[in-house]
């Protein structure tokens, strides 16, 4: 919860109304997952690709129209980026030791990318993609000490597959999609954002398709699903020879059993968090505030976006929601060098990543959130940037 420092008796005041916490997730109840866990108790197989990790990769092929078996489930969303790394560039290697990576990222994809062996080189994103441009990393001075490029989806705004098959193409350099919160996307356009490039998703409770913990790799490439799934099972694949890098990173059976659950009841989520969007949508427009509300299908539904004009803005709204009670998050931090572990990585000048990182925040979200509990973050919201604390105008 972000801390409050009230300024007067009648900012005081404002507290005293239960908190809006930033993400409520909403997975599926024991009720809709008995007969899942039933299963599970029948066959005593608890992990190591079982029978519902297997239903749940052939059903999330199906869902996305793929050829089986080209989906690949990982114990977590980061587990699932390594993986593609993995099977995709192998660890790096001398002269090809950096990974090309946005500075405009959750930290994870650094993470995975120096758990591989590289060091992140921080590239900056477009201002209107808040993505890596394939002709500006192709054209990039360390792009010949690349050893992988992993564009990310920022607030699961998908990657499109051809411009980075084209530099992988022209370049030899492999490219590995951090998809992280773009299922929405893939699922509504598989064709465009599914290909031979593999993309990691995360299935994190706080994604729209969640297993509690977990991921997932989509590829049409069926080889490198296998080396995928290799690489997240010790190096073995058909034997116990240990052939390849890799990691333990498989999931378990009753995480698949939270994820077929969740495939069974997916339209329903997926509308309530749609409805949700439109009431933000709505709300922020009646306020004056509308085009700067970021909201799905513009980004994956699980997020709810506020973008300040500047600093003084961003802080005064910061400053209104804590006052009112209500959780924020700015989801990327300051950017992946804002951490002190990522501080001294090296990287180009990062100016659209230190322009939008303070100023996009993320607001309140869940499947069954009130359209009083909309009104009152929206109100606060307003307050920021219309009252005492920061007078001015939409």
């Amino acid at each position: 919860m972000p801390s409050q420092e009230p300024t007067s008796h009648a900012s005081e005041s404002l507290i005293t109304d239960a908190p809006i916490p930033v993400l409520r997730p909403m997975l599926p109840t024991a009720d809709r997952l008995l007969p899942y866990l039933k299963r599970i108790d029948a066959t005593r197989t608890y992990t190591n690709w079982g029978p519902l990790v297997s239903e749940l990769e052939r059903r999330l092929a199906d869902h996305f129209a793929l050829p089986e078996p080209t989906v690949v489930t990982a114990s977590s969303g980061t587990a699932a980026l390594i993986g593609a790394i993995l099977a995709t560039a192998g660890r790096a290697r001398p002269g090809r030791s950096l990974a090309l990576v946005p500075g405009f990222t959750f930290v994870a994809t650094a993470i995975a990318v120096q758990a591989c062996g590289y060091e992140p080189y921080l590239v900056d994103v477009g201002a209107d993609s808040w993505a890596l441009d394939p002709i500006a990393v192709r054209d990039h001075p360390m792009l010949a000490r690349a050893g992988v490029v992993v564009p990310v989806a920022a607030f699961g705004r998908p990657i499109e597959q051809e411009p980075w098959l084209e530099l992988q193409r022209r370049t030899g350099v492999p490219i590995a999609v951090d998809g992280a919160g773009s299922f929405e996307a893939l699922s509504g356009d598989p064709r465009r954002f599914i290909g031979a490039i593999p993309v990691a998703l995360s299935f994190h409770a706080t994604k729209t398709f969640a297993t509690g913990e977990g991921g997932g790799v989509t590829t049409t490439d069926a080889p490198l699903a296998r080396l995928v799934a290799k690489a997240l099972n010790f190096g073995f694949e058909d034997s116990r020879d240990s052939r390849s890098a890799s990691i333990n990173g498989k999931m378990s059976e009753y995480h698949a059993a939270v994820g077929l659950a969740e495939l069974d009841d997916w339209p329903a989520k997926r509308a309530a968090l749609h409805h949700i969007a439109q009431l933000y949508r709505h709300q922020m427009t009646a306020a004056g505030l509308g085009a700067r509300c970021i909201v799905a299908p513009s980004v994956a539904s699980c997020y709810v976006l506020f973008r300040c004009r500047e600093i003084r803005e961003a802080d005064a709204v910061k400053k209104s929601l804590t006052l009112h009670n209500i959780e924020f998050r700015l989801w990327y931090s300051g950017g992946i060098h804002s951490h002190r572990q990522f501080r001294d990585v090296a990287g180009a000048p990062l100016p659209v990543t230190d322009a939008l990182s303070p100023l996009i925040i993320g607001l309140p979200v869940a499947p069954d959130m009130s359209d009083a509990l909309v009104a009152r973050v929206v109100r606060a919201v307003s307050h920021g940037v219309l009252g005492p604390l920061n007078p001015g105008t939409p």
